[in-house]
């Protein structure tokens, strides 16, 4: 019980009434602006996760690569968006995501998915290597106020260095419009 209470306190910190939270993953910026502009749904990993929340933090490693353009279906998307503002080591972070559901896809069924993401199917099979991909869906949420933020050095799940707002939050898809696109999803 202690253990369980120690992880939620890691993710959150309450304190006079307000709902704040440093646990993030990291993701291309371009993959953050398509699912923060409700282009996208889903993030498609090779493992689960246990976090049911977190902070969309933005990464740019990826566009150092001269073929970066072309892991991605709409390259002038892609190329609008693939650099979030950032002052050293302090990227800015727009978005905060709540897990909705995971479900698994085989190797061979993942292009049935290719409606709701920004990637091309070419990219999608590379990075899984033939293996079965876990689908997270994700209703995502605008921060109250983008905030410049730096993050600890964590892989899979690091911390911001502050804790950042997450009460009452407006969603990027309306009700409605999240839970036809979810359905989709898992009728797929």
């Amino acid at each position: 019980m202690i253990d369980v209470l120690v992880a939620n306190f890691q993710k959150f910190k309450i304190s006079d009434n307000m709902v704040e939270i440093t646990k993030c993953v990291n993701e291309w910026n371009a993959t953050i602006e398509a699912l923060g502009q409700g282009e996208q749904t889903i993030l498609i990993r090779k493992y689960k996760t246990s976090l049911k929340e977190f902070l969309l933090y933005p990464t740019i490693a990826y566009t150092l690569k001269d073929d970066y353009l072309d892991s991605f279906s709409d390259k002038s998307f892609a190329e609008k968006n693939s650099s979030p503002k950032h002052d050293g080591k302090k990227f800015e972070v727009k978005y905060y995501a709540k897990v909705e559901k995971i479900i698994e896809k085989s190797y061979a069924d993942i292009d049935t998915l290719n409606d709701w993401h920004i990637w091309t199917k070419d990219h999608v099979k590379s990075y899984l290597g033939r293996k079965s991909a876990y689908i997270w869906i994700l209703r995502v949420y605008y921060l109250k106020k983008p905030i410049m933020v730096e993050k600890t050095r964590a892989m899979r799940y690091p911390n911001t260095l502050v804790p950042i707002n997450i009460d009452k939050l407006v969603p990027v898809l309306s009700d409605n419009k999240f839970e036809k696109i979810k359905n989709e999803i898992l009728n797929k």
